[in-house]
């Protein structure tokens, strides 16, 4: 049975989402946050950081805990762009051409570590990211809602990966980077994971689903609804339209890091249980949501200038709207 939800009970189901993460993703609360703006927002999530830090069990827990679906494809320098989307192929006792639907056709696609794979293969997700579809042999295939991309990444400097295409990076709502858990979360962690098992592998057997993907869906439409005082816009476009003239950024961000912005802040003020939005909604989300859309210039990364730096100094100097 649908339920209407007010932001109230919007953020309190949110809140569940959260406690049931809790239970099987320990620690990292900026993250699982950022995921959940993400998810909100009907947008996808680029993760960066080394093996182990349990990227993929995070998307896992929000999968479980939405009643939805979730697949993983380990990306690799062969996997094919039929590998993610399908094909169609011959079905040989009927003689007739089948569709066979990929790994993409679920709610919550995990592209592990997607910088393994070469450019063409990367761009196999750009319909699917954009237009919430895949075309197979010239017919267009509808995914299902909701749909999200949670794409990992190793850093750049890690042996054997691809750098993403800024048209693809540009198609990731938010990037963010997934550090090591701090002393005490860690041995919570192993402490955990130990209890009657062989640490082998990480369980999400304890994560209930305290929503349907329906209601989710649901909640999604709530959040573009959230009113966005006319100052906010103006706010989060000079910010955008900044990058595009300092001197140190080879390109800046395009209209894309303004709608992100907005549809960003929209899901975190949901969260915090508010039917309108903040400038402080807009600082918080400033790093994730343009970082990866800039493009530095080859002097300023000599220098030992990069995008947190850029980003951090034009914060300070445009002027926020008045709360």
């Amino acid at each position: 049975m649908n339920v209407e939800y007010s932001v109230e009970s919007a953020a309190e189901a949110i809140k569940a989402v959260k406690a049931q993460i809790a239970k099987a993703f320990i620690g990292q609360l900026g993250l699982v946050d950022h995921a959940l703006i993400t998810l909100l927002a009907g947008g996808h999530l680029l993760v960066e950081g080394v093996p182990g830090l349990g990227k993929t069990l995070l998307v896992r827990s929000i999968a479980m805990a939405i009643g939805g679906d979730s697949k993983r494809v380990q990306f690799t320098p062969d996997l094919m762009p039929s590998d993610i989307t399908g094909n169609i192929i011959l079905d040989a006792s009927s003689g007739r051409f089948i569709t066979r639907k990929g790994p993409v056709f679920t709610n919550l696609f995990i592209a592990d570590e997607i910088n393994r794979a070469p450019a063409k293969t990367q761009a196999s997700l750009f319909e699917a990211m954009q237009e919430l579809q895949v075309s197979l042999d010239g017919e267009s295939h509808p995914l299902p809602e909701p749909f999200m991309v949670l794409a990992t990444q190793n850093p750049y400097e890690h042996e054997g990966t691809y750098p993403l295409p800024d048209a693809q990076k540009d198609r990731f709502l938010m990037k963010v980077l997934a550090d090591y858990p701090d002393i005490e979360e860690e041995k919570t962690m192993v402490a955990q994971i130990l209890a009657g098992t062989t640490g082998a592998e990480l369980s999400v057997a304890a994560v209930a689903p305290v929503l349907t993907p329906e209601e989710l869906t649901g909640i999604q439409k709530l959040v573009s609804g959230l009113r966005v005082d006319p100052a906010i816009v103006d706010y989060a476009v000079r910010l955008v339209t900044a990058t595009r003239k300092t001197p140190v950024l080879e390109a800046g961000a395009g209209p894309r890091g303004s709608l992100a912005l907005i549809r960003c802040a929209r899901a975190r003020a949901l969260m915090e249980g508010r039917d309108f939005v903040l400038p402080d909604d807009i600082k918080a989300l400033i790093l994730p949501v343009l970082a990866h859309r800039l493009t530095l210039s080859a002097e300023s990364e000599l220098e030992g200038s990069n995008s947190r730096m850029v980003l951090e100094n034009l914060a300070a100097k445009i002027e926020a709207p008045r709360s």
